[in-house]
C-alpha cells in the first residue's frame, strides 16, 4: 500500500513513514512513480527504473524484500573499483578465545576521520562473504563524510552512542540520535554527517537472513517493539554532476571508484527493501510482574532467525529505563553460562548488572558456556537489597547476541582499551553457604 508522510505533530517525524517491512511508495517529484507497472519504457522524468535485491527473486513472499528504484542514472554507470587501505576495518581474527573481555571506548581520532575510516571491527563469527553469521565493528568520526558508502557483505544495525548522525541514503534522509537505532540493508548507498561534530556508536552487520521484528508468541499481539514505531524516509535525491568516491565493502576489504555524479539520485521508489530507524524509548518492555528475572530475551528489538526454530542468527536486545517489582528475587540478571555468544555495548547510564568498568562507548564479550553475571558489587547489594518497587532509570545498554562463536579481531585482542583485569569485578564473592537453611 502507499503510505504517505504525515506532520510531525501526528507522532511521526516530517518527511517519513512508519511501518516496518511495509511496501511503500514514494515520489520527491509529482508522478515520477510509473502506475501499475515496474518498468516502463520510457520512465516519467526520463528516469531509469532499477531493481534493488535483497533477496533471492523466488524465495517465498513473505520473505522477498526488495524495492524498485527510479533514478537519474543507473548504479551500472561506473567504472572499475580498486581496492583501498581498509585500517583496521575486518582485519585478521584472533584465534577463539574462551575468555570474557571488555573493552573501554575505543578514543574519537583527532586527525580528520570519516565514518568509514573511523569504523574498527571488534569480532566475527564467520567470514565477510558467508550466508550466515555476524562481524561487530564500533565507529569513531569527527568529519561528515565528503564520499558515499555501501557495503556488499550484509546488513548494518547501527546503534549511535555519542552524537546525532544524519544519513542520506538512496531512499531519503535518517536524522539517528543516541538512543535510537538504524537498520541499512545490504548493499544501499549512504553518505554518513555529523551534525553535533564528533560521533561514535555500534555497528552489527549481519551476513543472515534479513532483521525482522521478533514473533510474540504468548505475549500476545501488542508488546515489545510495535511495527509503526518504525520509520522510513520519504523520497529525496540529489542531481549534483560532480566527482564522488563511491567506497563499497566487499568480502572484508574496501574498494573504491569515482563516479561523475552523486549516486544519491533516486526520485522515487516502491517496496520493502528500505533504510529505517527506531527509537528504543519506544519499546514496550515487558517484565515480571511476581517472581525471578526474566531472560533477557524477553528484551529483544529485532531478530535474524536461521532454521532451527529459536535459535538466532543474531538477536539485537536492549536494556532500557524500565520498574523492577519482582518479590524474594536477585533482580540482577542471574549468575548464567550460555549456549549462545554475548557482545554488549553501553549508550549511557550504567549497566544494572556492572557496578563500575563497563563505560559508555565500552564493548564487553562473553562467549559460548563462559560464567558471567553481576560483579561482585552489585551481588552485594542485591542480595542485602529491601525489595521495594525500583525505577531503573537514566541508562540504555544493549546486546548482540549470536549462536555463533565471536572471535575478536587481532586490533582488538592489542589495542590498550582492552581491559587485563576484567575478571577481578567478580573478585571478592564470598562464600556464604552454612550448610543449613
Amino acid at each position: 500500500m502507499t503510505l504517505i508522510t504525515r506532520p510531525a505533530e501526528a507522532g511521526v517525524e516530517a518527511g517519513m513513514m512508519s511501518g516496518f517491512g511495509n511496501e511503500f511508495a514514494t515520489e520527491a517529484l509529482p508522478g515520477a512513480l510509473p502506475i501499475g507497472m515496474n518498468s516502463p519504457q520510457r520512465v516519467p522524468y526520463g528516469l531509469y527504473a532499477e531493481q534493488f535485491s535483497g533477496t533471492a527473486f523466488t524465495v517465498p513472499r513473505h520473505e522477498a524484500r526488495r524495492t524498485w528504484l527510479y533514478r537519474i542514472r543507473p548504479s551500472a554507470a561506473h567504472h572499475a573499483f580498486r581496492p583501498i587501505d581498509a585500517g583496521p576495518l575486518c582485519g585478521p581474527l584472533a584465534p577463539p578465545n574462551p575468555n570474557r573481555l571488555r573493552w573501554d571506548p575505543l578514543p574519537i581520532p583527532e586527525e580528520p576521520t570519516d565514518f568509514v575510516a573511523g569504523l574498527a571491527t571488534i569480532g566475527a563469527n564467520a567470514p565477510p562473504d558467508s550466508p550466515a553469521g555476524v562481524t561487530i565493528h564500533v565507529w569513531r568520526a569527527n568529519r561528515s563524510m565528503q564520499r558515499v558508502f555501501m557495503n556488499a557483505d550484509g546488513e548494518m544495525l547501527l546503534v549511535p552512542q555519542q552524537g546525532r548522525i544524519d544519513l542520506a541514503t538512496e531512499c531519503g534522509r535518517l536524522r539517528v540520535a543516541p538512543g535510537e537505532i538504524a537498520v541499512i540493508p545490504c548493499g544501499m548507498k549512504i553518505r554518513v554527517e555529523l551534525p553535533d561534530g564528533a560521533s561514535r556508536g555500534y555497528v552489527a552487520e549481519n551476513h543472515g537472513a534479513a532483521l525482522r521484528i521478533p514473533d510474540l508468541g504468548p505475549i500476545g499481539a501488542n508488546g515489545l517493539a510495535n511495527p509503526r514505531d518504525f520509520l522510513t524516509p520519504a523520497a529525496w535525491f540529489e542531481d549534483r554532476d560532480e566527482p564522488t568516491e563511491l567506497v563499497q565493502k566487499y568480502g572484508g576489504t574496501l574498494w573504491a571508484t569515482t563516479l561523475d555524479h552523486s549516486p544519491l539520485d533516486v526520485v522515487a521508489w516502491h517496496g520493502n527493501n528500505a533504510p529505517c530507524k527506531y527509537d528504543t524509548a519506544r519499546f514496550n518492555t515487558i517484565n515480571t510482574v511476581s517472581y525471578d528475572h526474566p531472560d533477557p530475551s524477553i528484551f529483544t528489538v529485532l531478530t535474524s532467525p536461521t532454521p532451527t526454530p529459536g535459535v538466532a542468527n543474531m538477536d539485537f536486545v536492549i536494556f532500557p529505563p524500565r520498574w523492577m517489582v519482582a518479590e524474594d528475587t536477585f533482580r540482577p540478571p542471574w549468575f548464567h553460562r550460555n549456549v549462545m555468544n554475548e557482545c554488549m555495548g553501553l549508550v549511557h547510564g550504567v549497566y544494572d548488572a556492572k557496578a563500575e568498568g563497563f563505560l559508555p562507548g565500552g564493548v564487553s564479550l562473553h562467549p559460548r558456556m563462559s560464567a558471567h553475571g553481576p560483579d561482585a558489587a552489585t551481588t552485594e547489594r542485591a542480595i542485602a537489597a529491601e525489595l521495594v518497587p525500583h525505577r531503573i532509570g537514566g541508562t540504555l545498554a544493549f546486546m548482540f547476541e549470536t549462536s555463533q562463536v565471536i572471535r575478536p579481531t587481532r586490533f582488538a585482542m592489542e589495542c590498550p582499551q582492552l581491559q587485563p583485569g576484567y575478571d577481578h569485578c567478580w573478585d571478592g564473592i564470598p562464600k556464604s553457604f552454612r550448610g543449613t537453611r
